[in-house]
């Protein structure tokens, strides 16, 4: 079924509202994407080098000796801002759950501005690697709560292009962090550096701006019992009346989903690794460590220096070409998301990226990049593995993860997975330098590197197969009932919900025998049919 901006015919309520909140919340990406991608220019800066450098190196392309820092250095500098948004993708959970999804957000915009700080007025190393590291605290909240709740507020038939549209987002910041370290590259004053940091302040201010007026997901008041509030945020999102029967339907099946799941258990961090929760959890969390693991932010941290040293060209320009390809190729993403379907775009996307990525290390092992044929062959082919990563699993990984939960651990579950997606960053963004680079103690794999992403997405075909659920079109609550019913994740294609969670409650679960969903279920048909029997024997009397 073909993606278009108008809800199904009969869908009351207006769609662009809550269309409107989910991409504006996605702005947040941009803050995520430039940090991510300023990094990598910054490193190669000639006045960066000399103001931070503590050893001389001999330039590969000049062959001049020149101020540089060491691998571990480097290492250090890019890593740092994983491993702060490590640990703040598991504090977003306690700050959306106690302070709300939307404070949660205004919290993680007020922690970044203040590693952007540190990172601006800093001089020499340690204080730059403080603010990187603070800075990527607040990114990792940030990067854990957008999707949280875009999930929470967008209708069912977009939701999957409106998660999507986060990692638009990211690489649209990414393409500007390219396109200011060009810019301010060749200065020969501390402006070189900080003016692509200070920009930051730019993208904190728009969002902390429409984040002080944007509502509540419905979901978190239900949460925490507050039916009137959850109710006065569905009708801004929906554009109805509190009391339009539609709007009270959706919300009575939300409410209802939520007593099920809490007449399971409870939602501590332990549960969610037990049952349907736990195989929900693995999902999310290998899904996210795969992201990493297909190598792209590889090209993106250290893209600028590996093409420099390589000899292919400008650096900064191949950069620039990379995330240019990166932005517009997630525009046919979030099409074929609600287009596709998720398993069939995830499988897509895996089995290109393997190609290509064994294709990039053979030419640069095989060939090498003196080769001028060779080196645009190279360049090429990343970037077409670019295109596929940046359709499938750069907006599709936090798509899926944000729509696997129940409400009861959303905001739990949602930052474990982000967070190993960040800590599997962290580790490629700290050993890639001793991978790649020459020197005493490093493998200097060069291009060899690429068979290791490759062989990384040759994985990403048989998980995709065996662990995702194809979630399209279905409402959070639905995604629910599927992980109740169907065992295997082949076998969810075909799966249609039965189930109102509203009929689960009127048959009454909270009885302490912790029936499963199809047991209640078979009980509300047979009374159904009984009472079907019933009334047709009356009407033969």
């Amino acid at each position: 079924m073909p993606l278009t901006i108008k809800p199904p015919p009969g869908t009351p309520g207006k769609a662009w509202p809550a269309i409107a909140v989910g991409m504006f919340v996605a702005f947040g990406g941009v803050l995520y994407g430039y940090d991510t991608g300023t990094i990598g220019g910054i490193l190669a800066m000639p006045y960066w080098l000399e103001t931070f450098a503590t050893t001389t190196a001999i330039d590969p392309l000049t062959g001049i000796r020149g101020p540089a820092i060491t691998a571990s250095q480097s290492a250090e500098i890019v890593s740092l801002l994983s491993a702060g948004t490590f640990f703040g993708a598991l504090t977003a959970s306690p700050a959306c759950d106690f302070l709300g999804r939307r404070i949660g957000l205004l919290l993680s915009t007020l922690v970044f501005t203040i590693g952007v700080i540190l990172q601006t007025i800093s001089t020499a190393i340690p204080l730059f690697v403080a603010g990187r590291f603070v800075a990527g605290f607040g990114v990792g909240m940030i990067s854990a709560s957008i999707p949280l709740y875009q999930s929470e507020t967008a209708p069912k038939w977009i939701r999957g292009t409106i998660v999507g549209s986060y990692q638009l987002a990211i690489t649209i910041g990414l393409l500007l962090a390219s396109v200011v370290d060009h810019s301010t590259g060749g200065r020969n004053d501390t402006g070189s550096y900080r003016i692509p940091i200070a920009v930051q302040f730019a993208w904190a201010i728009i969002l902390a701006g429409g984040l002080i007026i944007l509502p509540e997901t419905p979901r978190f008041h239900i949460k925490n019992g507050k039916p009137e509030k959850a109710a006065k945020a569905l009708s801004q999102l929906r554009r109805l009346d509190a009391d339009h029967p539609a709007l009270v339907e959706e919300l009575g099946e939300i409410t209802a989903n939520h007593e099920y799941e809490l007449s399971l258990g409870k939602a501590t961090y332990l549960d969610c690794f037990k049952g349907t929760l736990g195989k929900r959890l693995a999902t999310g969390c290998l899904l996210q460590s795969l992201q990493q693991l297909t190598g792209v932010n590889f090209i993106f941290y250290y893209g600028t220096s590996y093409f420099k040293n390589s000899g292919i060209g400008n650096g900064f320009i191949i950069s620039m070409i990379t995330s240019a390809v990166n932005v517009g190729s997630t525009f046919p993403g979030l099409y074929m998301v609600e287009a596709w379907g998720r398993r069939p775009l995830l499988l897509f996307g895996a089995i290109g990226m393997a190609t290509c990525q064994f294709i990039v290390a053979g030419i640069g092992t095989g060939v090498g990049t003196e080769n001028e044929a060779a080196q645009k062959a190279l360049v090429a082919f990343v970037c077409i593995y670019i295109f596929f990563f940046a359709c499938s699993w750069g907006p599709c990984a936090w798509v899926v993860t944000g729509e696997i939960f129940p409400l009861k651990v959303r905001a739990k579950s949602l930052s474990m997975t982000t967070a190993s997606n960040w800590l599997l960053n962290w580790a490629i963004a700290y050993s890639t330098p001793y991978l790649v680079d020459s020197g005493p103690g490093n493998a200097n794999l060069q291009s060899k590197v690429f068979f290791i992403w490759g062989g990384f997405c040759f994985i990403c075909i048989f998980f995709v197969w065996a662990m995702i659920y194809e979630t399209k079109g279905f409402s959070l609550e639905q995604v629910d009932e599927m992980y109740a019913k169907v065992g295997k994740a082949w076998q969810s294609k075909g799966f249609q919900p039965t189930v109102s969670f509203q009929e689960v409650a009127e048959a009454g679960y909270g009885d302490g025998r912790k029936s499963s969903l199809m047991d209640i279920e078979n009980n509300i048909q047979r009374k159904k049919s009984v009472g079907t029997d019933e009334y047709a024997g009356q009407e033969k009397v």
